[in-house]
């Protein structure tokens, strides 16, 4: 196996599984780790008031801070999820399936309270090539 990240043959989850692997085979010489990224442009203006807007944003913070290192999502392998309101997470995944790519990450997804008027954080695991 190369470096990086498979899904194994046997992996498998319920029907209702969203859009996450629910195991995954990880082999790196080196890991990139992202801290827990927000809706924030550089000036610290918080953007977006839906959770599709808010999550974009976050997401395109999580490639950015990913690129710095030559990594990108799809050397993702584990995916740290906030949200303030889980009765937003349907809309939340159809955005974050768009982003990720397969084999999508591991991935936990909690409820809680953000700073500012922040709907989601997202953090990540990535395979360093």
């Amino acid at each position: 196996m190369e470096i990086g990240k498979h899904l194994p043959a046997e992996a498998s989850q319920h029907v209702t599984a969203g859009p996450y692997s629910p195991v995954l085979i990880v082999k790196a010489d080196k890991i990139a780790l992202i801290s827990g990224q927000a809706p924030l442009d550089d000036e610290g203006n918080v953007i977006g008031e839906t959770i599709e807007e808010q999550t974009r944003v976050t997401l395109d913070n999580c490639l950015k801070q990913l690129q710095t290192v030559g990594c990108d999502l799809s050397d993702v392998f584990k995916v740290n999820v906030f949200l303030t309101d889980l009765d937003e997470w349907n809309r939340f995944n159809v955005v974050y399936q768009q982003y990720m790519p397969e084999p999508r990450p591991v991935r936990t997804a909690v409820q809680a309270g953000l700073l500012s008027t922040f709907k989601v954080e997202i953090e990540m695991w990535a395979v360093h090539r």
